[in-house]
């Protein structure tokens, strides 16, 4: 099992920053990716941004250029920087962790309980 919180959001004016958190805890040597989804009012949760077991990152169109993943592997966070911020980019923010494809763990998906950001015009 893998355990995820997160932390690090709030309200902030337009063209702020925040940076979340993500902390993992139980079977993180089974942890291959990560990434943030959100999920705003009425609207489908969506990938904002992923980290590979290699590095490697992929973005939602709209935020490149302002969010920055990153992993920290020998402290089991993953960080979301956020500069920028916009109306549109408010949501619940959830971070996701996927394992590998076999044991003991077997590509099972994780998930943490979100923090909301709130982008005020």
């Amino acid at each position: 099992q893998v355990q995820l919180v997160e932390r690090g959001g709030g309200l902030v004016q337009a063209g702020g920053s925040l940076r979340l958190t993500c902390a993992a805890s139980g079977s993180t040597f089974a942890i291959a990716s990560m990434g943030w989804y959100r999920q705003a009012p009425g609207k489908q949760r969506e990938l904002v941004a992923s980290i590979g077991s290699g590095g490697n990152t992929e973005y939602l169109e709209s935020v490149k250029g302002r969010f920055t993943i990153s992993r920290d592997t020998a402290k089991n966070t993953l960080y979301l920087q956020m500069i920028s911020l916009k109306p549109e980019d408010t949501g619940a923010y959830y971070c996701n962790a996927n394992t590998w494809p076999h044991a003991p763990l077997f590509g099972e998906k994780y998930w943490g309980k979100g923090t909301l950001v709130t982008v005020s015009s």
